[in-house]
C-alpha cells in the first residue's frame, strides 16, 4: 500500500485544514489589529502570527510527531482526570459554549444584519436555525468532510474574500504611515498582538482538529504512524502558510482603511466585524454588503462544521454507550442555535477570561507532546509541568477578571515576570518543567 500522499492530495488536506481553522474571530480579530496597532503593525502582527499561526501548527506537528490519536490520547499523559476535565473544558469552549455559536452569530451581525433593518431579532432566529440546519447537514457526514469543506466551502471562501482584499489593497485609503499606534498598542505591540492571538482560539482548535487531520489521512490510504505523522505536519504548513499570508493582507487593510471609520475606533462595541462592513461598502455599494454576507457566512459555516464534528467524536470517545455520534452532532448544534441568539458581543465578553486560563494550558501540553521523545514522555514530567501551569494560568485570569479578584492580581504583578504582558505562565511553567526533569532523572537512578 502506498503510504504517501499525493502533492493534490497533501494541498486538499492542507486546505481541508485551513478551512476547519479559519473562522469568525480570523476575520474580525487581526482587522482591528491593523486599524490600532498603526505604524507599530509589523510587530503587533508578528505577535499575531506567534499565537494565530505559529502555536496552532505547532499543535498540529505535535500531534503527528508524538503519534498520538488526539486530544484524549495526549491530556491523558498528564492524569486520566486531567484527561476529562481539560479535554471537556477545551471542547466546550471551542465548540457549543463559544466558538460554535460565535461562528453564527458573526455570520448574522456583520453579514445579515445590515441588510434586514433595526429589528433584527425575528431574522437572527431565522437565520440561525438555517445556518445550523446547514452546518448539522455536514456534520452528520464526517467522512465526508475533505470534500465539503477542502473541495467546495474553502475555495468559495477563499474567493470572496480575495476579491475584497484585493479592492481595499489596490486602492488604500491612507498610507500606514498616517495611522496613529492606539488601543493597547502604544508601547507593547507585539505583545497585545500575542495576547490578540488568543482571541482566535486556534490554539485550542488545533488540539481539536488533530484527530480529525489524523483520520482524514488514514481514509486516504496511509496507515504507517510515521508516514501519518509526516504527511500531518505538511498538511500543516500548508494550512498555516496560506493562513499567515491572509492574516498579513487583512491586517493590512484594516491599517490603510483608517480613515474610514477613525472616529468610531474608540468605541468600546466597535471591531473588526464593523471594520469589515465599512470597507465593503466604501469599494462597493450595497453590493458589497452581499459579498460581504456569502464571505462571513461561508467562512463561519466551514469552522462550525469542523468543531461539531470534533466534539461529537469526542465526546463520543469520552463518554463511550452514552450517545451515538450523530444525537452527539445533534446536542452540540442545538446548544450552538441557543447560545448564539445572545448575540455576538455577549459570546465575545464571556470568552475572554475562559481563554486567557485555557490558552496557556494548550501552548504548554502542545510544547510538551512536541518534545515529548526527548523525555520520553514521562508521566512526572507531564504532571509537574501542568500543575504549575494550572497555578500560573488561574493567576492570569484573576488578572482578566479583576473585581473582586484584583487583589490577587495586583500581588501577584509585584513578583511574578511578564504578568503585566499577560505572560505570566512562561516562568512557572519552565519551572514545573525543570522540576519534572530532576524527578524523572531520580527516577531512574534509583531504578
Amino acid at each position: 500500500m502506498n503510504q504517501k500522499l499525493t502533492i493534490r492530495q497533501l494541498t486538499l488536506i492542507g486546505s481541508m485544514l485551513f478551512g476547519l481553522f479559519f473562522g469568525a474571530g480570523n476575520l474580525i480579530f487581526p482587522m482591528i489589529l491593523g486599524a490600532k496597532a498603526g505604524t507599530d503593525l509589523p510587530a503587533a502582527l508578528t505577535g499575531l502570527l506567534v499565537t494565530a499561526v505559529g502555536i496552532p501548527l505547532l499543535g498540529i506537528v505535535s500531534m503527528g510527531i508524538s503519534r498520538g490519536e488526539g486530544l484524549i490520547h495526549l491530556s491523558g499523559r498528564v492524569s486520566k482526570r486531567f484527561c476529562y476535565l481539560f479535554t471537556c473544558a477545551l471542547y466546550l469552549t471551542i465548540g457549543p459554549l463559544f466558538a460554535i455559536p460565535r461562528c453564527a452569530a458573526t455570520s448574522f451581525t456583520i453579514g445579515v444584519r445590515p441588510l434586514v433593518g433595526e429589528n433584527p431579532a425575528l431574522p437572527q432566529v431565522i437565520f440561525t436555525v438555517l445556518f445550523f440546519a446547514a452546518v448539522l447537514f455536514f456534520a452528520l457526514r464526517p467522512s465526508k468532510i475533505l470534500d465539503s469543506v477542502g473541495k467546495f466551502l474553502n475555495p468559495a471562501f477563499l474567493a470572496f474574500l480575495g476579491v475584497m482584499l484585493a479592492a481595499a489593497l489596490i486602492k488604500p485609503a491612507n498610507p500606514l504611515s498616517a495611522v496613529p499606534v492606539s488601543g493597547g498598542y502604544e508601547g507593547g505591540a507585539f505583545f497585545a498582538g500575542f495576547l490578540q492571538g488568543y482571541d482566535t482560539l486556534d490554539a485550542l482548535a488545533s488540539l481539536a482538529f488533530g484527530i480529525i487531520v489524523i483520520r482524514t489521512i488514514r481514509q486516504l490510504g496511509v496507515t504507517e504512524p510515521g508516514a501519518v505523522a509526516g504527511s500531518t505536519v505538511k498538511a500543516g504548513v500548508v494550512s498555516m502558510a496560506l493562513m499567515a499570508l491572509i492574516y498579513a493582507a487583512t491586517a493590512l487593510v484594516g491599517a490603510q482603511s483608517y480613515t474610514l471609520y477613525a472616529d468610531q475606533l474608540a468605541n468600546p462595541g466597535f471591531n473588526g466585524g464593523d471594520a469589515f462592513a465599512i470597507i465593503s461598502h466604501h469599494y462597493f455599494g450595497r453590493g458589497g454588503s452581499l459579498i460581504l454576507a456569502a464571505t462571513v457566512t461561508l467562512c463561519c459555516m466551514k469552522t462550525a462544521i469542523g468543531l461539531v464534528t470534533a466534539c461529537g467524536e469526542t465526546f463520543l470517545e469520552l463518554f463511550p454507550g452514552k450517545l451515538d455520534y450523530p444525537k452527539w452532532a445533534v446536542v452540540f448544534t442545538g446548544a450552538s442555535l441557543l447560545i448564539s441568539n445572545i448575540g455576538l458581543s455577549q459570546i465575545i465578553a464571556l470568552s475572554a477570561p475562559v481563554l486567557y486560563f485555557l490558552c496557556p494550558l494548550a501552548i504548554v501540553l502542545i510544547l510538551l507532546g512536541l518534545f515529548g521523545n526527548w523525555f520520553g514522555h514521562a508521566r512526572v514530567v507531564y504532571g509537574c509541568t501542568m500543575g504549575v501551569s494550572v497555578a500560573a494560568a488561574v493567576l492570569e485570569l484573576a488578572r482578566v477578571v479583576g473585581g473582586p479578584l484584583q487583589p490577587l492580581a495586583d500581588w501577584t504583578a509585584g513578583w511574578l515576570p511578564l504578568y503585566g504582558y499577560g505572560l505570566g505562565w512562561v516562568i512557572p511553567a519552565a519551572l514545573g518543567f525543570a522540576a519534572g526533569l530532576l524527578l524523572n532523572a531520580r527516577g531512574k537512578g534509583r531504578a
